[in-house]
């Protein structure tokens, strides 16, 4: 962040190109470590545990901490950063920016964007959903309808078939809406994997960019706890959502490398035309991307995973002792991810 009117003797003293590449190079292999870490964890336990009768408490759990993150992420680190950035004075002194709030509006454009996709997928499901359900019912009254034909004359086996088709048709009816919540998880994880990517992306071109070590040193160890606890949230998510192992290690891959590439990225862009954080052009591209990843985030934590789950989730309507434990990990992974915006 560029100083207005600040200590121009401190920045000039830290402003070390040597240092901060040499700080940045260890970032990128710490980060990429403790991503793995992050991510995989989750999806790990998930498998291990996987058809036990803890395993959809304990991933319910896991998804409440994640939401947690996610909130705090969206609301504690990203927006105040992007409103920052947009606030500075490199920016905010010139037109249109010091003439309408844009970190608000393009939070705004995010959350609406994240509802339309959220909108468009749903649709497709339910699309997906009815034209499996009347084939079922077709199919139900075609056998129905035969047994009734041979069995003419004896009532007792007609009602018999009947029963056992209703049953069938009623086991196929539960498998679609399986189905249906299935879908919605995987779309959830890769919309959710999408605003993180944003998020990370920011993270890493800025840091690439900036020649201050006396930034980039406290950065390195917040950003490798701000991975691990994202990270966990994240594979949360896809580790609820049943993916494929060869999805799920693609996902878990994109989100580990987001990070060091951004940075390997921003530091490409400074040596290519001398770009650092302190740009006006560079802060309002980490002020609008920002903004946008932020609106996606909290749409996200809000709608697509404390809502769905805290209001919408038969396992947690049921006991309250679960509620009770999943509301103190939504509170708990809030707080962690919070607490790290001390340093990052």
């Amino acid at each position: 962040m560029t100083l207005c009117d600040g200590d121009s003797a401190r920045a000039a003293a830290c402003r070390d190109g040597d240092a901060a590449a040499t700080l940045k190079f260890i970032s990128m292999f710490v980060i990429f470590f403790t991503s793995v870490i992050g991510i995989s964890s989750p999806v790990i336990l998930a498998r291990l545990f996987h058809g036990k009768s803890v395993y959809d408490k304990a991933i319910l759990i896991i998804k409440c901490f994640a939401a947690g993150v996610i909130l705090s992420t969206s609301l504690v680190h990203v927006l105040p950063d992007a409103y920052n950035a947009l606030s500075d004075c490199q920016v905010s002194s010139h037109h249109p920016w010091k003439d309408f709030p844009f970190s608000g509006l393009i939070t705004l454009i995010g959350v609406l964007t994240a509802l339309l996709v959220d909108l468009t997928a749903t649709s497709h499901v339910d699309g997906y959903s009815h034209g499996h359900g009347h084939g079922d019912g077709d199919g139900s009254k075609a056998v129905v309808t035969g047994y009734s034909r041979i069995e003419d004359d004896h009532e007792f086996k007609k009602t018999v078939v009947e029963m056992e088709t209703v049953e069938a048709a009623d086991e196929r009816r539960r498998l679609t809406e399986e189905e249906m919540v299935k879908l919605k998880q995987r779309m959830v994880s890769q919309v959710l994997e999408i605003g993180i990517i944003f998020h990370s992306v920011i993270i890493g071109v800025t840091m690439g960019m900036s020649q201050n070590r006396c930034t980039i040193k406290p950065l390195v160890a917040a950003l490798a706890f701000h991975q691990i606890f994202e990270g966990m949230g994240l594979g949360g998510c896809i580790a609820q959502a049943g993916f494929k192992f060869g999805t799920t290690a693609s996902m878990c891959i994109m989100f580990s490398v987001t990070t060091p590439m951004g940075i390997a990225l921003g530091m490409i862009l400074f040596s290519m035309t001398g770009y650092d954080d302190t740009n006006p052009n560079a802060l309002i591209m980490e002020g609008l991307l920002g903004s946008l990843s932020s609106g996606i985030l909290i749409y996200m934590g809000l709608v697509d995973l404390i809502a769905l789950d805290f209001f919408h989730n038969k396992l947690m309507s049921s006991e309250i002792w679960l509620k009770k434990m999943s509301f103190s990990a939504l509170v708990l992974g809030s707080t962690s991810m919070s607490i790290l915006a001390l340093w990052a």
